[in-house]
């Protein structure tokens, strides 16, 4: 391909087409990839869609290079291509932006950029880095993806690191990007200007496979969807011809009620109250800062914030996990500061902790174990230094028909079920407590849709019963669905507290980004 025509801004040829041709890939018992088809065209943005395990993940891996498939093939441009390894992917044209960035911090841009890179002057890996930054400044003034090549990493947004990412793989020569949940850490107004970059590198002749879970930034963003289940492709529709309710129903096979209606309630007594409070890390800095609030009994309280702003120190502190430096807890009127782990749960709490298979369950224990975990040496699960077992695997028996998690048998480890039902037993756990104050951290964070519908419903009908919540997640639409009210944090400390109701999510997004509520409402 010589004619301009089929010329990439970055100076590169285009994909045209790329075609995934009847793909199988198993695993141990598992069918990941059941002769899928799959396509996307140089100018389009083409969604993949689908729950926990449907085989979206192997799929791009396949594409990639991680993986390779029993059968099918894959097609550039009409000729089948041999894509044994990340790095043949990437000579022919692919590149991959990870959720998580692959960056260093310590380094600069333009180092960063350079990892892995060989030099054209035959130096091996040693690459002349005014030549980089060259490059850099070239792609950024094409594609808009404007960032300082001699800023530390460390000193960028979120959203300059996405930026970073993807000038990375147009540096390596990416015509189809892979786009693995790329929206996951930003703030709103972050999701808008990646949009607006992700659009323009359609239109300039890119191809782009865009894997996500939130069904609104498919439609606000998308050409195509392509519903992956079970390893089956199950819907490849226009998003203009489809329904949110109706990709949401491909997804899990039957109908789901997308949006729980958080009725107005009164609110009781004040259940948590924070005073104050101040915490710093193992280095001595500041990780929350003079923060004051309370929640009543019947509300939840959502806390928002991009990730690492204080988010996990809030809970570690209120859960006797992470002492506070200066200021004051209370529950129920009482004096909770720095009390232990234990001493808090007996005084009430309960807490469904971010990293569930690190802090939330033990992944070698069974389901009935880990269902009594903190309870199991107390009446009726134990009598004096003996444990129950009776009473603890007809517990479990109940737990499991009451909130419907999937398992071959209360005696399967943990770490043998799926996110979802994983999450479903902790949920279970931590209600059955009757707790008088929840901490809920990221509850639906990496489960399917099915889960996410139960797991909101469980904490609605406790809030009908008077309880009091603290809902921490990074999904803006989680937050609002599900709140009273919001707190949004910012480097550790409180940048407002609003109704839900009365706040948009562009708003939400400039207090994420460091602004106070003050000043938000006043422009």
């Amino acid at each position: 391909m010589t004619n301009d025509s089929y010329l990439l801004p970055s100076g590169l040829p285009r994909i045209e087409s790329m075609q995934m041709r009847d793909i199988v890939k198993r695993f141990p018992g598992v069918l990941a990839n059941d002769h899928v088809n799959f396509d996307v065209n140089a100018g389009e943005i083409h969604a993949l869609l689908g729950e926990n395990g449907a085989g979206k993940s192997t799929l791009m891996k396949v594409l990639y290079g991680l993986y390779q498939p029993e059968e099918g093939e894959i097609l550039l441009n009409g000729q089948v291509a041999d894509i044994q390894s990340p790095t043949d992917a990437i000579d022919d044209g692919i590149g991959m932006i990870h959720q998580h960035f692959m960056l260093v911090d310590n380094l600069t841009v333009a180092q960063n950029v350079a990892l892995g890179l060989k030099s054209s002057k035959g130096k091996g890996f040693v690459l002349d880095l005014d030549v980089v930054t060259a490059r850099i400044e070239e792609l950024a003034d094409k594609y808009g993806l404007y960032v300082d090549p001699d800023v530390i990493i460390n000193r960028l947004s979120v959203g300059e690191r996405q930026r970073v990412e993807i000038i990375k793989a147009l540096y390596r020569g990416a015509a189809l990007l892979i786009l693995d949940e790329p929206t996951a850490v930003l703030t709103p107004q972050e999701v808008d200007e990646i949009f607006k970059i992700f659009r323009n590198m359609a239109a300039e002749g890119h191809a782009l496979i865009f894997i996500s879970h939130k069904l609104d930034e498919i439609f606000a963003l998308t050409d195509r969807v392509t519903v992956l289940r079970d390893g089956r492709v199950v819907g490849d529709v226009l998003t203009a011809d489809v329904t949110k309710n109706e990709l949401a129903n491909m997804m899990v096979g039957r109908e789901v009620l997308m949006e729980r209606r958080r009725e107005p309630m009164p609110v009781g007594e004040v259940r948590l109250k924070l005073e104050d409070v101040n915490a710093v890390n193992d280095r001595e800095q500041p990780i929350l800062r003079h923060v004051s609030f309370a929640v009543r009994s019947g509300e939840i309280l959502g806390v928002a914030g991009v990730s690492g702003n204080g988010q996990r120190a809030l809970a570690e502190v209120i859960a006797g996990l992470q002492p506070v430096s200066a200021g004051r807890v209370e529950m129920d009127g009482r004096d909770v500061t720095n009390l232990s782990p234990s001493d808090m749960f007996e005084a009430g709490l309960s807490y469904i902790p971010e990293e569930r298979m690190h802090d939330g369950v033990i992944k070698n224990f069974n389901v009935a174990e880990n269902l009594v975990l903190q309870d199991h040496q107390f009446p009726p699960y134990s009598k004096g230094i003996f444990l129950n077992f009776g009473t603890i695997d007809s517990h479990a028996d109940e737990m499991i028909r009451e909130f419907d998690i999937k398992t071959p048998s209360k005696d399967t480890a943990v770490k043998n079920l799926s996110g979802g039902n994983i999450q479903k037993l902790i949920l279970a756990r931590e209600l059955d407590r009757q707790p008088r104050f929840l901490i809920a951290a990221q509850p639906t964070r990496g489960v399917d849709i099915g889960a996410t519908e139960y797991i909101h419903a469980q904490l609605l009908k406790q809030r009908a019963e008077g309880l009091a919540t603290l809902l921490i997640s990074e999904d803006l639409d989680e937050v609002m669905a599900m709140s009273d009210r919001i707190m949004v944090l910012f480097g550790g400390e409180i940048m407002g507290i609003v109704n839900s109701d009365e706040v948009t999510v562009e708003q939400l997004g400039l207090m994420m980004a460091g602004e106070k509520a003050e000043e938000v409402f006043a422009a």
